[in-house]
């Protein structure tokens, strides 16, 4: 006789694309920047569960991050999605517009084809807008595979009146109803007929579900402000097809079908070339550390006189008789997680902004420990040593400059990476009071260290302006230095110490380490390098 499993089994995992239509206009000189918050009941409230991509200046957004959730059949699962026009990099919503949700459960968009709803306004207002959901089943058997794919642009046509295009791409995949949908964008590439975008990472089983000769669609379009972007051309492909990039590059036409019915002599509207694909095995951040990645934490300081002088009490230095400070609150947060993942458990400190001692010079990568030759100190508690040593010996001075200390770790991590393993990631903690004056340079550092095993946490303490870090921290676009270069990665992760002042410290910790399993992860994949084993 058959018996009844106690725990529940989840039946499948789910991945689910939203779009939306005709959203409420919110902003004065401009459409909406759409957001949806994907939200699970749990029994007593809503939970948020996940977010899409932020996508700005459209009434239509089609989204391509999926909504991934477990789905069971024998459980009634309450979802709620509710949709946000996005005013700032803030990471809460309450100073964001609320454009209206839709309460359903998840067996209904899994039942239909294609799940439509009118966005509602609580408690019965109907809002401006539909919202679509389609569900597609990610397959019990993963294939655990990842393409990493590399494209450029030839000769593209021109779109824009005073300057070239600015091209990116869509990848689609065609859906059991013969539509086509949306599952990856590429960055943005500024005035050219030629982009060259960046590598990029997609599973195997968002690309085609792990069908190779399933259909797909590469769309390229030349980006506008006003959202209305201009259709460029598209071609045909399989992952079959594109495997041949493998030993040559392939070359596609883009094709625009107005522009080819029009003209007998037209050709295509450029051409989009595959330079290479490769397939690497998927690792998770914990099959990198259980194989012996260590995680080697740097510090950066800011001693620059904008902070006041230690011994005055509104210094952002000043100690007093509790002995804590903002800048010292952020090293024990950030250092105290970091250091369980840190074999050896020494941390290189570094100050900028000073006259420093014996000859007080400015220096703008100094070890605080004044030992030029080992700036490691031991523990956190070392580095607190170290911290309220060196506040007594220096003198605050200007400007403030990261590339310095950026650069300095970069070539730590750039002597580790030439290894070939896994072995070891790099995280500089940079404290800071207010706006940089290197952006240029550091932006250069940023793009340079995005291609190695680094991450750049920034905490901003005080209560300075900090919109130019906040445009380092590029969470929804690619971080591109003056000469043009786009970031391989998103490395830097920026927030301001004051949101978390009455807030316990491991959530500043939790807060400003989110990203970090998933940029370590993402460099050892592009660089197709396995975790190690131990032995």
């Amino acid at each position: 006789m058959a018996t009844i499993p106690e725990e529940e089994t989840c039946l499948t995992r789910v991945a689910l694309y939203v779009s939306c239509k005709n959203l409420l206009k919110k902003d004065i000189t401009s459409k909406s920047d759409p957001l949806v918050v994907f939200n699970v009941h749990n029994g007593c409230y809503w939970v948020e569960h996940q977010r899409t991509e932020w996508i700005k200046n459209t009434s239509c957004p089609e989204f391509v991050t999926p909504i991934v959730i477990d789905f069971y059949f024998e459980k009634i699962q309450k979802v709620k999605l509710s949709v946000y026009d996005i005013d700032n990099d803030t990471e809460t919503l309450s100073d964001d517009d609320f454009l209206g949700e839709i309460e359903t459960t998840l067996a209904k968009i899994v039942a239909a084809e294609s799940y439509t709803d009118h966005l509602k306004i609580p408690p019965h207002k109907v809002s401006q807008g539909t919202i679509h959901i389609r569900a597609e089943e990610m397959s019990d058997s993963r294939t655990n595979k990842i393409l990493a794919l590399k494209f450029k642009g030839q000769n593209l046509d021109k779109m824009d009146i005073f300057s070239k295009s600015d091209p990116y791409l869509e990848i689609c995949k065609l859906t059991s109803d013969s539509t086509y949908l949306k599952i990856h964008r590429t960055e943005i590439i500024k005035n050219t007929l030629n982009p060259d975008w960046n590598l990029f990472l997609i599973s195997v089983d968002t690309l085609c579900n792990g069908d190779y000769e399933r259909s797909l669609q590469i769309n390229c379009y030349d980006y506008d402000n006003n959202g209305s972007h201009d259709f460029i051309g598209s071609f045909a492909t399989t992952l079959a097809d594109m495997l041949g990039a493998k030993d040559n590059p392939i070359s596609y036409d883009c094709i625009n079908p107005k522009k080819q019915a029009k003209k007998n002599t037209y050709k295509n509207s450029g051409r989009i070339i595959l330079q290479s694909v490769n397939i690497i095995n998927d690792h998770s951040f914990l099959d990198y550390i259980i194989g012996g990645c260590q995680i080697n934490l740097a510090i950066g300081i800011d001693f620059t006189i904008s902070n006041k002088v230690a011994t005055n009490p509104k210094s952002l230095h000043y100690t007093g008789p509790n002995g804590k400070n903002q800048y010292l609150d952020a090293i024990k947060a950030v250092g105290n997680v970091c250091a369980d993942y840190d074999f050896d458990k020494l941390i290189p400190v570094f100050g900028f902004g000073a006259e420093i001692p014996p000859k007080n010079k400015v220096s703008h990568a100094f070890p605080i420990n004044f030992n030029a030759t080992n700036p490691n100190v031991e523990g956190i508690e070392g580095v607190i040593a170290a911290y309220k040593n060196c506040i007594s010996k220096i003198q605050f001075y200007f400007p403030t400059n990261f590339a310095p200390i950026i650069n300095h770790i970069a070539s730590f991590a750039a002597n580790a990476a030439e290894d070939g393993t896994a072995s070891n990631y790099f995280i500089l903690l940079l404290l800071t009071d207010g706006a940089i004056t290197d952006t240029d340079k550091t932006k250069q550092a940023l793009v340079k260290a995005s291609k190695l095993p680094m991450s750049v946490i920034i905490v901003g303490i005080g209560d300075a302006d900090f919109t130019a870090m906040k445009d380092l921290d590029c969470d929804h676009g690619v971080l591109k230095s003056s000469s043009g270069e786009c970031a391989l990665r998103d490395i830097v992760q920026f927030v301001s110490y004051k949101k978390f002042l009455q807030a316990p410290s491991d959530v500043l910790a939790q807060h400003v380490l989110s990203e970090i399993p998933r940029q370590l992860r993402q460099h050892y994949l592009l660089s197709d390098m396995e975790p190690m084993v131990r032995h």
